[in-house]
């Protein structure tokens, strides 16, 4: 395997997007393949990182979209679980803002049924980080399965948990109660100023950066939308502009995020331990290429992450 693989581990996602009808009494979605996990593993693959993707991939009409995404975005699926459940459905209404609201069709779905048995013969021996988060920790019976996974990967690969809070479907109250112990995991930590709001209504984002550190993560990144990102590192902060894109939609953006982030510290070797190495310059670094890749992808419809040879070339023009 290639040291500097990254593993991501959680949910497709079918992202039903509403559409005008020809008629008033009819509705029409166009459908295209997301998952928080998902999006991640899909960006970091085409930004040029060996990525792996452990899903429970439903053989219904929506796997087979998900496998088809994954496949032509070079996402390694070689540990991916065939599952005899269904897909996990999401409708989106976009406001004129880019601001998707979902509602989600989840029960008993595919992507909540790990086991032991199915994670137990992953090898993680060549991967330098691994990625999770959303429903994944938090939907059972998999969530604690999930959770014991990195518990035992803690000690020789580097963490990241996105926590992407979705209340529609799991209380706020679960995340809270679990959040302790996913800190004590993470070496990296990075949620949206929406799930701030919904995990810690009443601290501003410098004391849940505080609380957070001292429930063991090193590195804490929130990300602001229009207002960039606060970074965090063992208490020392900085703060990156979001920028300046003419937004289609939202979706998928703080998912691009992260990819940027953990693609740019595995490409200069900073990712595969405890982050010891990391200084707050390589965090400036990779939040600014994390901003990049997250504005690119609110300038087209759904999560469709850029491609790297996009990335060069917008960089090309914005310095011409």
């Amino acid at each position: 395997m290639n040291p500097r693989q990254i593993t991501v581990l959680g949910e497709c996602v079918a992202d039903a997007f509403t559409e005008p009808a020809s008629t008033s009494n009819e509705l029409t979605l166009r459908v295209l393949p997301g998952g928080g996990p998902a999006n991640t593993a899909v960006s970091l693959a085409r930004l040029g990182t060996p990525a792996r993707f452990l899903a429970r991939l439903s053989g219904d009409v929506f796997g087979r979209l998900f496998r088809a995404r994954l496949e032509a975005s070079g996402v390694d699926l070689s540990d991916a679980v065939p599952a005899a459940e269904s897909s996990t459905l999401a409708v989106a209404e976009v406001d004129a803002m880019g601001q998707a609201a979902f509602s989600f069709h989840a029960q008993h779905t595919a992507d909540w049924q790990w086991t032991a048995e199915e994670l137990g013969r992953v090898d993680l021996s060549g991967t330098a980080c691994l990625h999770t988060g959303s429903l994944a920790l938090v939907q059972e019976p998999g969530g604690a399965v999930v959770e014991d996974f990195l518990a035992a990967a803690a000690p020789r690969t580097t963490i990241s948990i996105d926590p992407n809070v979705r209340p529609l479907l799991v209380h706020p109250d679960v995340y809270r109660a679990r959040l302790a112990r996913w800190c004590a995991l993470a070496d990296v930590l990075r949620l949206s100023e929406d799930d701030l709001e919904l995990l810690l209504p009443e601290a501003s984002p410098e004391r849940a950066c505080d609380l957070w550190h001292a429930a063991g993560t090193r590195l804490v990144v929130i990300t602001r939308g229009a207002d960039g990102a606060l970074a965090s590192l063992d208490g020392d902060r900085l703060r990156v502009p979001a920028l300046a894109t003419q937004v289609v939609d939202t979706v998928g953006a703080g998912d691009s995020f992260t990819a940027g982030l953990l693609h740019h510290l595995g490409a200069r070797g900073l990712l595969g331990g405890r982050l010891t190495d990391l200084r707050l310059d390589d965090v400036a670094d990779a939040c600014v290429f994390g901003t990049r890749v997250a504005a690119l992808t609110c300038s087209v419809a759904g999560p469709n992450p850029p491609w790297r040879e996009q990335l060069a070339q917008s960089a090309a023009v914005g310095t011409a």
